[in-house]
């Protein structure tokens, strides 16, 4: 470039520079210390990515699996593959390109993966293969050589149904127990949006498998039942199950007995509408995070007739001080009102806050783009700042 266009061009760089993300057509999260790492966008054959877990290798990056569609619908019976993109800053960039994971199993898809590090040091991948509409069955696949190898499948549920399992859902308990919350979603061979929660349990580290004695059924004539359910284990042992509904919020039940039986769920504080929350314990401070569509300002008397009080929006983060017995510190971090902010991943590096979750623009349709965020831990305590 000949030097005397530099006085031209240099201004104008600068302006653009300084110009906000918004000045771009992009949201910017409006938590304080709040960063976008990256945008997974939708492109030729990929009409769709989503529902992603984040875990850590031993050698310090991360490794964030996620469901990669192909084709030209992104439909959640639609081919998917599970693949994943690597960090080995901290989150704070991540590679350019897909590693292959695990390709399609079902004559539909495989999706919906949780990563989990477990006691004995080996990782689990766990996800859902789609046979049909009726036919949605979990496996696992570990591995001992930190994501690089994984072993053939485990067969979680062997009961015949169609079971949603959300993503970055699978915990281990204290005392060695793996959890896997799902819903089934079928009934006499068919599908249905009625969901049953419950949950299947694992003492052998994954090797065998068996459901929970107790299973939750809405006892409201709800079309959607308890759909999408998550848990997350509480200080005193007890497993805390919170699911979605159609009711206006979130419903919560407790397991004394590591997830063998459950309470009747009650409906909670959490309002959001009929879209997942997530809940993860903070090691640094001992809380509850809650990542989830904030509803608490939409009128109760037209939540559930109100298609536009559906939406998936704002995506909002709280804690809780007390084991989810109150909320306090909610704070948006996108807001949007034609956003779609979904199916979230939770991930802690350091002093940092990793959120992977479904996204999209006004011109895609729901849960298009995977978004990758972070922002500090202590920007989830105002008041101490």
């Amino acid at each position: 470039m000949p030097r005397k266009e530099l006085p031209i061009l240099f201004p104008l760089l600068v302006f653009l520079l300084a110009l906000p993300l918004s000045a771009f057509g992009a949201p910017v999260p409006s938590l304080p210390g709040a960063r976008q790492l990256a945008l997974l966008a939708p492109g030729p054959d990929n009409p769709r990515n989503s529902e992603g877990s984040f875990v850590q290798l031993k050698d310090g990056r991360i490794l964030f699996a996620y469901s990669r569609f192909s084709g030209s619908k992104g439909s959640d019976d639609a081919p998917a593959a599970i693949v994943g993109r690597f960090s080995g800053n901290g989150g704070k960039t991540w590679s350019s390109t897909d590693t292959p994971i695990l390709s399609a199993e079902g004559s539909m898809n495989v999706m919906s993966v949780s990563l989990l590090r477990l006691q004995d040091g080996r990782i689990a991948l766990f996800y859902v293969r789609k046979k049909s509409t009726s036919d949605a069955q979990v496996f696992v696949r570990f591995s001992s050589d930190e994501a690089r190898t994984w072993s053939s499948p485990i067969q979680c549920i062997h009961d015949a149904g169609y079971y949603v399992l959300n993503n970055d859902r699978v915990i281990q308990t204290r005392t060695g127990r793996i959890i896997i919350p799902v819903a089934l979603n079928s009934a006499n061979g068919k599908f249905t949006n009625r969901g049953i929660a419950m949950a299947y349990l694992s003492d052998d580290g994954g090797k065998t498998w068996r459901r929970s004695s107790d299973t939750l059924v809405c006892p409201t004539p709800s079309p959607n039942g308890f759909q999408e359910p998550g848990v997350v284990e509480l200080r005193n042992g007890h497993v805390l199950m919170f699911i979605r509904t159609s009711m206006g919020s979130q419903y919560l039940s407790w397991s004394s007995d590591g997830g063998e039986h459950w309470t009747p769920a009650i409906a909670s504080s959490i309002q959001s509408p009929l879209s997942p929350a997530s809940i993860k314990r903070i090691p640094s401070t001992g809380d509850l995070l809650l990542v989830w569509n904030d509803h608490s300002h939409v009128d109760p008397s037209f939540r559930a007739s109100d298609h536009s009080s559906g939406r998936r929006t704002p995506l909002t983060v709280a804690i809780s001080r007390d084991d989810g017995k109150t909320w306090i510190h909610a704070q948006n971090l996108l807001t949007d009102p034609h956003g779609c902010y979904c199916y979230i991943a939770i991930a802690f590096v350091k002093h940092h806050v990793l959120l992977g979750f479904s996204t999209t623009e006004k011109h895609l349709p729901c849960l298009s783009e995977l978004e990758l965020m972070s922002f500090p831990v202590k920007s989830l305590y105002p008041r101490q700042q």
